[in-house]
């Protein structure tokens, strides 16, 4: 392949199989945080309130929601209609179905303070290693992640502080939502913070080891080419 000697003998890793590997463990990543008791990921933070708020729709049906108004906001922002936006929506509609069913099989699972510990560590990871493989698989990605990476770019504004600031907002309207309606914070805590103001470094250091380690491509677009790396 011509375009895999541009990038020298760095070994393929397919575009799809990125963002499929992303979608599941990202899912999984955000249904686990949650079960450790340590609080919900930041980038579903904000669906979780309104699934306690207002409950007759589930996570997963408000994950899709709010996805929804973050490609609608892009949009704007762009101030053009984006198909591939569209596309992201889809994979998005995916990822929520995902933590519905995650959701139901989680409580196999055993509980208690070790574990707890143990549970988080692993969605943690999980969750920066899958927004990394997303923002380097050259596909539509999920627009929870797809927002702050799309915003640094329009923006010129690093990735990591975008990250960190999205973040920090879904989480200031999170707590402000359950605390005004249930009057109590619900679903967040210590490791939910800690994820947010950590998360944008790490994702963008594993994002510089991805590049240096493997050469992203989309077989059935043979023009593709790896993105720029993130300015961390």
């Amino acid at each position: 392949m011509k375009q895999q000697a541009s990038h020298g003998h760095l070994p393929l890793f397919p575009g799809e199989l990125a963002l499929l590997i992303a979608v599941f463990i990202n899912s999984f990543g955000v249904v686990l945080m949650l079960y450790s008791g340590t609080g919900i990921s930041a980038i579903s933070s904000v669906p979780f309130a309104f699934s306690e708020v207002l409950p007759f729709f589930s996570l997963g049906t408000w994950t899709y929601l709010f996805q929804g108004l973050l490609v609608f906001t892009l949009m704007l922002l762009r101030h053009r209609f984006m198909p591939s936006y569209l596309f992201s929506f889809v994979v998005g509609f995916v990822f929520g179905q995902l933590l519905d069913l995650y959701e139901l099989k989680i409580n196999i699972l055993p509980v208690s303070p070790g574990w707890s510990v143990v549970y988080f560590v692993i969605s943690y990871l999980l969750i920066c290693i899958g927004i990394a493989l997303s923002n380097h698989c050259g596909l539509p990605i999920i627009p929870t992640d797809l927002f702050p990476r799309e915003l640094a770019q329009i923006t010129k504004i690093s990735y990591s502080k975008i990250k960190i600031s999205f973040d920090a907002a879904c989480l200031f309207l999170t707590a402000a939502m359950t605390f005004f309606f249930l009057g109590h914070i619900e679903g967040l805590g210590i490791g939910t913070v800690l994820a947010a103001l950590t998360m944008g470094k790490v994702i963008g250091g594993i994002g510089h080891w991805l590049e240096r380690h493997f050469h992203f491509a989309v077989f059935q677009l043979p023009h593709s080419h790896k993105r720029q790396p993130f300015v961390s």
